[in-house]
């Protein structure tokens, strides 16, 4: 995958056991795809709502100005003849699917309401779904997605989603690293005006128009194939710690010094893979 055209431990752990227990048998393109039993007023409102926030996206998208630090690193993974698996907090899903459309990548999505009307978007966006939750066939969209990695796809978590807690990375990507051999790399986008929910779950990011941002990717995350459960839990938490780096810079990006800005360029340009 290129980067997007600019011009346009000890006690057994639950990770540990899920992670065995991901299904192999043959899966579809979307698991545990049964849509919650929502009344016809709610339904009618998917696609409306689906179809403003689609617009939305389509205007403001052109007029984001992105710095993006760190992508060398999916780039060595891509030439390794790997794909990388994604994770990033929910918070940001705006500006992140207008930068990297029409890719192919597929991302975790709930069959809950925000994810039917979600789905919509992101695949008009040119993303793929694994559609489900993780409360009902979570095991299964981990095999999905293992499935689309051999087939040359990056996959991708909203790693707090469907509906938090906030900024409190869910386990997926550490077992489908482990499982797939694919290293898992993080990253945060911070803009330096925008509209901030803060009545929403996720503290959902609105960039404003013409704003300028950056996209802060850290070095990828491999799980050894052989991972015990200690071991799976020290990825874990390194994980949730990137995680919370790249977001605690990125949010602070347009306030720091430009010589502190540049001391950051200089690092995430010569990052190191982290086995």
């Amino acid at each position: 995958m290129t980067a997007p055209d600019r011009t346009s431990p000890a006690p057994r752990h639950p990770a540990d056991e899920s992670a065995k227990k991901i299904p192999s048998d043959p899966v579809s393109t979307h698991y545990d795809t049964r849509s919650p039993d929502l009344p016809w007023s709610r339904r009618m409102q998917i696609p409306l709502i689906a179809a403003a926030v689609y617009t939305v996206i389509r205007i403001l998208g052109p007029t984001l100005r992105y710095e993006v630090l760190g992508w060398q690193n999916a780039e060595r993974v891509h030439a390794r003849g790997q794909r990388c698996i994604w994770a990033f907090w929910h918070r940001v899903i705006v500006p992140i699917v207008w930068w990297h459309r029409n890719h192919g990548v597929v991302v975790m999505n709930t069959t809950a309401f925000d994810g039917q009307w979600t789905r919509k978007v992101i695949e008009w966006l040119g993303f793929g779904t694994a559609q489900g939750s993780s409360s009902r066939g979570g095991l299964r969209g981990l095999a999905v997605m293992a499935r689309r990695l051999e087939e040359g796809v990056d996959c991708a978590f909203t790693i707090d989603g469907p509906r938090g807690p906030r900024y409190v990375a869910k386990p997926g990507p550490v077992m489908l690293a482990r499982k797939t051999g694919c290293p898992v790399l993080v990253f945060h986008i911070g803009v330096d005006r925008g509209k901030t929910f803060e009545k929403t779950w996720d503290h959902f990011l609105l960039p404003a128009p013409f704003a300028r941002a950056v996209i802060l990717f850290a070095a990828p995350i491999y799980v050894p194939p052989d991972a015990n459960a200690e071991v799976l839990e020290s990825k874990h938490a390194e994980m949730q710690r990137e995680l919370e780096r790249v977001r605690d810079i990125a949010e602070s990006w347009f306030s720091l010094s430009e010589a502190d800005r540049q001391n950051f360029r200089t690092e995430f340009s010569s990052c190191n893979s982290k086995r």
